[in-house]
């Protein structure tokens, strides 16, 4: 029946959850890459594709439309020759930065052991 929720499903874990949305369109490696270039000042495209190694013009588009549709980033076009955009973080996309700090420094003092359980992981594959 349309609407009904199966018993025992968190309504976190529901596809239609706002935090499992907002997750799917932020949490993401470009997106914290991105705003953790903006925590630094503004940034203008061509800088994001210099600074950004691997990422392409099409994964960089879509990743700043995300961010500023979700009111985390704001986009300024600059009146040069030729136009210029420049991307700046939001009050709202600052707050992400303690989260987004605590991962990365948990990844860093973490990374050996991270790095042991793929070898077991991957030798096991190979046995």
């Amino acid at each position: 029946m349309p609407g009904t929720r199966p018993a025992g499903v968190d309504a976190v874990y529901f596809a239609d959850c706002a935090a499992c949305s907002f997750f799917d369109q932020v949490a993401n490696k470009w997106s914290v890459m991105i705003l953790t270039t903006l925590s630094e000042r503004p940034t203008r495209f061509n800088e994001f594709m210099r600074r950004l190694e691997g990422i392409t013009h099409k994964a960089l588009t879509q990743a700043l439309r995300r961010l500023e549709r979700n009111g985390l980033i704001a986009r300024k076009v600059l009146a040069t020759s030729p136009v210029a955009v420049e991307y700046s973080i939001t009050d709202l996309g600052r707050t992400l930065q303690v989260p987004f700090s605590a991962v990365y420094d948990w990844a860093i003092e973490h990374l050996p052991q991270i790095e042991l359980a793929k070898e077991s992981y991957d030798a096991k594959l190979e046995a």
